[in-house]
């Protein structure tokens, strides 16, 4: 038994430089400012398609942010500047994006576990265990949803989701519907149901942005909004950004697309916080008791990290300085809300924060200079080739 595992584990074993775990819009940009530097690196994605993490979304969801400010370094998003591209588009350009600048992608190969040893970190995945001597964690906190202990209590014919599962109405029971969370996902969600279904939004009141995000005063705003506000003044290095940071983590942000106007128009009724569960049925803080068929629960997500078998676990997000971690040296993190500023998370600020973080890599690289290089075996580089494309050169098929 033991000789056979230590067989296995001889022939999964893979070393790299870098690991990048993560192959959505943070990881891709990742390794675009990797290759950039020369630096020799893999990505790591569970998904068996780039862009998956998009294409499992809601099917009526479109970006905030308009395209001209969707694209990643190096490839502008092809799309007319201040059009807002749907899920699907913003997946399909991840998949170019990779295919244009080679990017080693493995695709289908989740992470169950990073530790470390003596040498560097040691990724466990489905697929093998891999060595690194520097890991990129390319993800954010929305992994793991947050659902109430209550829910649990709740009548056994009452239809369940959580907003990451949620797609279109035709999952929904007949019958009302109650969306517990009133911030963007509650809202859009409210509206794609209100046309066949009495829909509760239930949650504070987080505020909307004051004006349309698809007028065309947006097109003076959002500049100032995207460029200046979110990527140069909402940052950790002023009091103004560190006191924003604070407020985004916990609270979260106001309404971009839908208006509380839109809404009432649509026929949502906005009730206050859910308190927990009587006779089988959600009970408002106000004491009533709503009879719905359907509950979608719009109420965040954990951070979702353990299987980082490392000391940076904190309340909220991982303890890092900028995306670089405290206490674990050769660990970094990008795409994490607000990791350095309130663009941190949107696609024209991860960039920065990508290019940023392959510098440090690239100096930790030269710092170990003389030292044993960990360099990939010829048999990586083929994986990750052959994961990425086909043998004809194509893109991996979606199942």
């Amino acid at each position: 038994m033991s000789a056979s595992r230590e067989t296995l584990e001889a022939r999964d074993t893979v070393t790299h430089d870098v690991i990048v775990i993560g192959g959505g819009q943070a990881g891709l940009a990742m390794g675009y400012q990797l290759a950039r530097r020369g630096i020799s690196f893999v990505i790591l994605e569970a998904h068996k398609r780039i862009g998956d993490s998009w294409r499992e979304r809601w099917d009526s969801l479109r970006l905030f942010t308009p395209a001209r400010y969707d694209g990643l370094d190096g490839m502008p998003f092809p799309a007319p500047a201040f059009s807002f591209p749907t899920k699907n588009e913003m997946a399909d350009y991840l998949e170019t994006y990779a295919r244009k600048f080679q990017l080693p992608v493995l695709t289908g190969t989740r992470v169950n576990r990073v530790s470390r040893n003596d040498n560097g970190f040691v990724v466990a995945t489905d697929q093998g265990t891999f060595f690194a001597r520097q890991v990129v964690v390319a993800m954010s906190t929305f992994q793991k949803p947050r659902i109430p202990a209550f829910a649990k209590e709740l009548a056994p014919d009452i239809v369940q989701l959580h907003s990451f599962e949620y797609r279109n109405p035709s999952a929904m029971r007949e019958g009302d519907v109650l969306l517990v969370g009133a911030g963007n996902s509650g809202a859009e969600i409210a509206l794609d149901l209100a046309s066949r279904h009495r829909v509760w939004l239930s949650g504070r009141d987080v505020g909307q942005i004051p004006f349309r995000i698809e007028s065309r005063i947006s097109r003076l705003m959002v500049p100032i909004i995207f460029r200046v506000v979110f990527h140069r003044v909402l940052t950790i290095r002023t009091p103004m950004g560190r006191k924003a940071r604070v407020r985004m983590l916990t609270s979260g942000g106001p309404l971009i697309r839908t208006k509380r106007e839109d809404l009432t128009a649509a026929g949502v009724q906005h009730v206050g916080r859910v308190a927990g569960v009587r006779e089988g049925k959600p009970v408002l803080e106000d004491g009533r008791v709503l009879d719905v068929s359907n509950i979608i629960w719009c109420t965040g997500f954990e951070p979702g990290f353990s299987w980082l078998d490392l000391d940076v676990h904190g309340d909220l997000e991982p303890k890092h300085d900028a995306g670089i971690a405290r206490d674990v040296p050769g660990l970094y993190f990008v795409g994490l809300m607000f990791l350095y500023a309130g663009s941190s998370t949107m696609v024209h600020g991860v960039s920065r924060d990508a290019s940023r973080i392959a510098d440090v890599i690239k100096q930790e690289a030269h710092s170990a200079k003389g030292r044993e290089s960990v360099r990939p075996r010829p048999l990586a580089a083929g994986r990750a080739s052959e994961a990425f494309t086909g043998r004809d050169g194509s893109l991996p098929d979606s199942d």
